[in-house]
């Protein structure tokens, strides 16, 4: 059975969707100023149009990164996780944002709790783990949330604390710390659950760690990383 394309009902190109989607949550952009961008290449909209767009298909195009990703981590043995919570004000009520992080700092899951107690570090843990499957090792702060819900779980023996160990995880908050400023914070929680599972799968898709490997590699995979985001969800 074909899969039906979901700009079927759109008259606006598949190409200028992408590129406002990605605009908008790959970059530290405002509404407007994505509004602008485009409207300096002859696409005239409104940036009603373009909260429209992340809101209908930002999920869907991180949805399907994150399949072709899930595919890749089970068939390969995750070596080591990071997790790691943030402090996220919601009209001025303090939520936490979770992360887990693998060992090459490509981040696997986001997740908004009210609190971070043992039940909300489990359900999390839960998730991570249908998802991409069981770490060998697992390395936390010292909350000790995470020491009780790896107890439950019988994984208290592959849990490893440090003070620096911990520092992929911490530093897979930044671009998202940068995003939340552009953005004057966020006023729903669940604007918030959906504006970092969109943003960490962009974030891990256009993240080259261009400080690896030359510079003519890294131009080749920036090159196919956009042409990989360009055929996503193509009819």
């Amino acid at each position: 059975m074909t899969k039906r394309s979901p700009f079927r009902y759109f008259k606006t190109s598949p190409e200028i969707i992408r590129l406002a989607v990605m605009m908008y949550v790959r970059f530290p952009l405002s509404l407007r100023n994505v509004e602008d961008l485009l409207h300096e290449r002859g696409i005239d909209i409104s940036h009603e149009t373009v909260r429209f767009w992340w809101n209908r298909f930002g999920p869907v195009f991180a949805a399907e990164i994150r399949r072709r990703r899930a595919r890749y981590h089970r068939s390969h043995s995750n070596w080591q996780w990071h997790l790691d919570e943030v402090f996220v004000k919601i009209n001025g009520a303090t939520h936490y944002l979770w992360r887990a992080v693998d060992h090459e700092g490509e981040v696997l899951e986001s997740f908004v709790t009210k609190r971070r107690d043992r039940k909300a570090a489990l359900k999390f843990l839960r998730k991570s783990m249908k998802r991409y499957g069981a770490p060998d090792v697992i390395v936390t702060d010292k909350l000790r949330s995470n020491g009780a819900a790896m107890k439950q779980i019988g994984n208290t023996e592959k849990q490893t604390i440090g003070c620096w160990l911990n520092n992929r995880a911490e530093n897979s908050h930044l671009p998202f710390r940068r995003r939340e400023q552009a953005m004057l914070r966020f006023r729903q929680w669940r604007t918030l659950q959906k504006f970092v599972s969109v943003h960490s799968s962009l974030q891990n898709h256009f993240n080259q760690e261009r400080h690896l490997y030359s510079r003519a590699n890294f131009k080749l995979n920036r090159a196919a990383a956009l042409s990989e985001w360009r055929q996503l969800c193509s009819a």
